[in-house]
């Protein structure tokens, strides 16, 4: 993972949706969260989700059970503001995906939308498969999103990896079941068009 101070600059000296990730609404990591048919109890971690407006949406989709976890505590910051009153229903993590420790067998449901690629070690990458293993259900879900094979190379000034699905999901092994995979051309703010991946999972063993 980048330096914790990489990431504070970044949202400190940009508005929140100026940023090359941004989305309006995050409409696939949506549709996908609903597509694994888990009801509003459902425990959802969205691991960089920092200033993301997911979790405005999952909140007004009705789901009640939410975790944020990001790097960046101005990102977190600005998407307490943002929600207002409503950020008291979010569980707040500014921690390292890497290094933090988290609760064993908690999540139904794992999102994560450009984090995955900035681990550009096999260390990183295994420590990052190891809290999922460790926090996510039996049978729970993981949607992940990361620049596909034909995205950018760098991002924010970083390295990144891209992946095919099939890489992807090589990454999790056989304790992830692949169950869809997509392609999405996101529009960033400065009207550059990024070719992401998504893939959904599902955690098959015990």
């Amino acid at each position: 993972m980048q330096s914790k101070t990489h990431w504070e600059q970044v949202y400190t000296n940009k508005p929140s949706d100026a940023v090359s990730w941004f989305q309006p609404h995050a409409a696939l990591s949506l549709e996908l969260i609903k597509a694994t048919g888990m009801g509003s109890d459902a425990a959802i971690i969205d691991v960089g989700g920092g200033a993301s407006t997911l979790v405005d949406d999952l909140l007004a989709a009705g789901y009640q059970d939410l975790t944020v976890l990001d790097l960046s505590a101005a990102a977190l910051s600005e998407a307490r503001k943002r929600l207002g009153a409503q950020h008291d229903k979010v569980h707040w993590l500014e921690a390292d995906i890497t290094e933090v420790e988290l609760p064993r067998k908690r999540y139904d449901i794992w999102h994560d939308r450009a984090v995955f690629h900035f681990l550009t070690t096999q260390k990183q990458r295994d420590a990052y498969v190891r809290s999922v293993y460790y926090s996510v259900k039996p049978g729970g879900h993981i949607i992940m999103s990361t620049f596909a094979e034909d995205g950018p190379e760098q991002c924010s000034g970083l390295p990144v990896v891209r992946y095919r699905a099939d890489d992807l999901h090589d990454e999790f092994g056989e304790a992830f079941k692949l169950i869809k995979h997509q392609k999405e051309a996101h529009q960033t703010p400065a009207g550059k068009i990024q070719q992401f991946v998504y893939c959904y999972c599902r955690r098959i063993n015990s």
